[in-house]
């Protein structure tokens, strides 16, 4: 599996097998002496192949956060990619010069068909629309216009759709995991391209890998005690993977470790970052009241609980995202509309994050605390065994009730 490190990045030497791409020999992997010269790397120094891998996809999604094109590869396949969003008119012109041909749009399926307004078709093994780009929308302002949701339509209805290059499913799978907006200019990558250009290289293969790597690999960083206020016996545990990325934390109420050792099973709930509706108090969700009322009950409860407290914003599609979809509802379209209409799915999260947390803190019984049947089943497909389902539902507060009615109609949670 290829590796491809810009000079001045944090590894002193890189393994990469020959590309026609890179077009670089191998080089054997070394670290650096005291004295600065390169010196032969015992086994135990190789890095860890995986947490490599996840390295890789970390700064691939970086450099797309930053505008920055990267290179996708599997094989003999590689594609030039940038996202609509943060593209500027040096990163068009990489994709311009590097690329075998003229740059297409990438677009899932439902973010096409808001943008055309109109269905789009595609094959059955396909997840991925794409569209030849007019030259007037090779501007860095039209391609930004991509992640308004209020935009007015920004591609002619006659729009020529064409065939999905190579690899443009891990494309958008890494947009997905910048929460960036899976809309991508995407042009066939020439051979040396990423030398001549100074472009990261990520193989596809670690990218579609990524969520679960990332997941299993999370380890406690950090421990506290913090006392709440409906929770005085209260400690907060930080978890990160093994790439450095972002921190998921587990609150534990009273002692659920000790509980869990004895043979009781402590109340578990698995509840999504809300910063809008947990710091804010925002009335258009009911994550506040869940967020506080699971701590309350954990407190009281004899076996104590966890709260997992997870980086998955929006479910799954980050902060700014959500306030795109909130945009969208504003405009008529519910909950899951809107993430659909953005380009994600009804729920982008990832449940092995909490099940790893749990098997962390040495509780492999639940009793879960929530609605909703995916977590059930999320968490048991995980090898987390959900002894029972503890409800947990808030009334209406006249601002959020369209949004329960959504939740208990298109998602099937258990309000009643």
């Amino acid at each position: 599996m290829a590796r491809f490190l810009r000079a001045g990045g944090s590894q002193s030497a890189v393994s990469v097998p020959h590309s026609r791409w890179l077009n670089k020999p191998v080089l054997e992997p070394h670290h650096m002496s005291l004295q600065g010269g390169l010196l032969p790397q015992s086994p135990e120094l190789v890095p860890d192949p995986r947490r490599l891998a996840m390295r890789g996809v970390h700064r691939a999604i970086s450099d797309l956060r930053r505008g920055t094109p990267v290179l996708i590869f599997q094989n003999e396949t590689a594609l030039l990619v940038g996202t609509a969003e943060t593209l500027g008119a040096s990163g068009l012109a990489d994709i311009a010069s590097g690329g075998l041909a003229a740059p297409v749009l990438l677009l899932a399926p439902t973010r096409a068909a808001a943008l055309l307004r109109r269905p789009v078709t595609q094959a059955e093994d396909q997840a991925v629309v794409a569209l030849r780009l007019p030259a007037s929308a090779l501007d860095p302002a039209r391609l930004r216009a991509f992640a308004d949701p209020t935009a007015e339509s920004l591609l002619p209805a006659e729009a020529e759709q064409v065939s999905p290059p190579p690899l443009a499913g891990a494309a958008l799978a890494l947009a997905k995991l910048g929460r960036l907006l899976p809309a991508l200019v995407a042009a066939p990558a020439a051979a040396g391209v990423a030398e001549r250009l100074s472009l990261l290289c990520v193989p596809a293969d670690d990218i579609l890998s990524y969520p679960v790597s990332a997941a299993a690999s999370l380890k406690r960083v950090a421990e506290a005690r913090v006392p709440l206020e409906d929770a005085p016996e209260a400690r907060i545990i930080a978890f990160r993977a093994a790439d450095g990325g972002i921190e998921h934390l587990a609150i534990l109420v009273g002692d659920p470790e000790a509980s869990a050792a004895a043979g009781q099973v402590p109340l578990v709930r698995a509840h999504s970052e809300c910063f809008t509706g947990d710091l804010l108090g925002s009335l258009r969700c009911d994550c506040g009241p869940q967020l506080r009322g699971a701590i309350k009950r954990m407190a009281e409860d004899p076996a104590g609980g966890v709260l997992l407290y997870l980086a998955q914003e929006g479910r799954g599609i980050g902060l700014v995202n959500k306030l795109r979809a909130y945009t969208m509802q504003d405009r008529g379209l519910d909950t899951l509309d809107a993430n659909r209409a953005l380009g994600y799915g009804a729920d982008e999260r990832n449940f092995l994050v909490a099940a790893t947390m749990l098997r962390e803190v040495g509780i492999p019984r639940v009793r879960l605390l929530t609605n909703n049947p995916d977590k059930l089943s999320g968490l048991a497909a995980c090898g987390i065994e959900v002894v029972g389902r503890e409800a947990h539902s808030f009334d209406p507060n006249g601002v959020n009730d369209a949004y329960l009615d959504t939740k208990a109609r298109r998602f099937g949670h258990m309000l009643g």
